[in-house]
C-alpha cells in the first residue's frame, strides 16, 4: 500500500513538474525569440563579429544564460544539446562556448542522475518508453560492461546520454563514479562540436 501511494505521489509530482517546466520553457523561449528578433532588426546578426559584440554587451548574464539553458535541456530532454554548442561557439568563440556548454551539460547530467537516485523507478520509467525501459533495466542489471558503455556514450555523438543520466541513477553505480564519467567523458564531443562550428563560421 505504501509503495502504491508513493508511486502515485511521484506520478503526480512528475506531471506537475512537466507542466510547470513546459510553461516556463515556453515563456522563456518566447522572450528569447523576441530579443533575437529585435537584435536582428537592429543589424546585430550581420556577421559573427557584430553578433559577438552584441552578446558581450549583456556582460555576465549571457554566459550564465547559456550554462543554465544547457543544464535545463539535459534535465528536460526536449532540445538536442548540439544547438547550444553551436550557439555558444557563435556567441563566445570556440573556447568560451566550450566552457559554457561543458559546465552546463555536466551540471544538468549530474542533476538528472541525482533526481533519479532520489525518486527512483517511478520517475525514470516515465522518461522512457515502457518496452525500452524494461529491456535496458534488465540489460544494465546483468551487464559487466555498463560503465564502459556509459563512458563511450558520453564521448561519442548521437548517444541518448540525457536519458541515460536518469537511467544510471537507478543502477548501483556510485555518485562519485558517475560524476567522474561525466567530467572525463563529456568534454571531447562538446569540444569537437565547438571546433567544427568555429571552422564553419570562418
Amino acid at each position: 500500500m505504501d509503495i502504491a501511494c508513493r508511486e502515485q505521489t511521484i506520478s503526480k509530482q512528475t506531471e506537475k513538474y512537466k507542466k510547470l517546466a513546459t510553461i516556463g520553457l515556453t515563456a522563456a523561449c518566447m522572450a528569447f525569440a523576441a530579443v533575437l528578433l529585435k537584435a536582428y532588426m537592429d543589424g546585430n546578426f550581420d556577421s559573427v563579429d557584430t553578433f559577438q559584440k552584441y552578446v558581450t554587451g549583456f556582460g555576465l548574464i549571457a554566459p550564465l544564460f547559456l550554462v543554465a539553458f544547457q543544464a535545463i535541456q539535459v534535465i528536460l530532454p526536449i532540445l538536442p544539446g548540439l544547438l547550444g554548442c553551436v550557439a555558444g561557439t557563435l556567441m563566445f568563440g570556440c573556447m568560451g562556448g566550450f566552457w559554457c556548454n561543458y559546465i552546463g551539460i555536466s551540471a544538468g547530467s549530474i542533476i538528472a542522475f541525482l533526481l533519479a537516485r532520489k525518486y527512483g523507478q517511478g520517475l525514470v520509467s516515465r522518461m522512457f518508453p515502457e518496452e525500452k525501459y524494461e529491456k535496458w533495466a534488465i540489460w544494465a542489471a546483468k551487464s559487466k560492461f555498463y560503465t564502459v558503455i556509459l563512458f563511450l556514450g558520453m564521448v561519442l555523438p548521437l548517444f541518448p546520454d540525457d536519458y541515460f543520466c536518469y537511467f544510471t541513477g537507478i543502477t548501483k553505480m556510485s555518485t562519485r563514479k558517475f560524476v567522474a564519467i561525466i567530467l572525463l567523458g563529456k568534454p571531447w564531443c562538446i569540444l569537437a562540436y565547438c571546433i567544427m562550428t568555429s571552422m564553419a563560421a570562418g
